[in-house]
């Protein structure tokens, strides 16, 4: 193995993917979940936030509301991290995301290394971005659009990313939301979008925040999920995904890659 074996890294977490003791026996959906949120913070006015530096070590973002249960996923890699001592946090986490995400249907997202880690000893709170930069599922689509300009995305790539819910489940005791999105949960699809458009979604009465749920009370959508199919340019993509799952995992290979990007220093050729 050479010093920077990042396909050993790789054959390490397709290992671990499979987990009976774990949401729908895989660990895939809340190692995609890190990704995504370790990189969603960016800002790109500021060029604070994004996966460099592998901040969500630190408070308050790892005690963001927006990030429980994450600090699961952060264990199951610790004994690759120790494995592999040479990789940063940083690229572990987005490498993690990228091959459990190919490992689950997904498509292959093209990933780089080169992020750092900041330092416990030397972190200060501004190289920490604040709470309130990832999106809040309870909003419309003006907090989406809010949420996801000030990355630097637009309406296409916001409901390509938003297909991610064709993987995992929420929890009541993290989010307060429960249920999965999919019938599949641990299968990469464009299910996400075909069930949106084509079932009869109504309201859930119980006693957590307000979501809503199919005939079956099998599946769930959040608000957010509501807000893009109510919205006329949202819907646009919303129904083309639906009816093209090829178009879908491009577009969202694509906006992932730049999703996991953000804020990454790269000397220019």
């Amino acid at each position: 193995m050479t010093l920077h074996d990042y396909d050993a890294v790789a054959d390490d977490i397709r290992s671990i993917l499979k987990n009976e003791d774990w949401d729908d026996g895989s660990l895939g959906p809340v190692l995609v979940r890190l990704s995504w949120h370790a990189s969603g913070t960016y800002d790109h006015k500021t060029k604070t936030g994004g996966s460099n530096g592998a901040t969500m070590r630190f408070a308050p973002e790892s005690t963001d509301d927006a990030n429980a249960g994450l600090e699961h996923a952060r264990r199951f890699l610790e004994p690759i991290k120790a494995k592999h001592p040479w990789i940063t946090y940083a690229d572990l986490w987005t490498l993690a995301g990228v091959v459990a995400l190919h490992a689950m249907n997904g498509p292959k997202v093209a990933w780089r290394p080169g992020r750092s880690d900041k330092n416990p000893k030397t972190v200060t709170v501004k190289d920490i971005p604040p709470n309130g930069r990832l999106p809040d599922a309870a909003q419309g689509a003006h907090h989406v659009r809010d949420i996801f300009y000030r990355m630097g995305f637009n309406d296409q790539e916001i409901v390509a990313l938003s297909g991610a819910h064709a993987l995992g489940r929420c929890h009541a005791d993290r989010s307060g939301f429960s249920g999965p999105w999919t019938h599949t949960p641990t299968r990469f699809s464009n299910q996400y979008f075909v069930l949106l458009t084509t079932v009869k979604w109504t309201k859930k009465v119980w006693d957590g925040p307000e979501q809503f749920k199919d005939p079956d009370d099998e599946l769930m959508m959040l608000p957010t999920d509501m807000a893009l199919l109510h919205d006329p340019t949202f819907a646009k993509y919303v129904h083309l995904y639906a009816k093209d799952k090829e178009a879908f995992s491009k577009d969202f290979a694509a906006a992932y890659a730049k999703l996991l990007e953000l804020g990454i220093p790269r000397t220019k050729i």
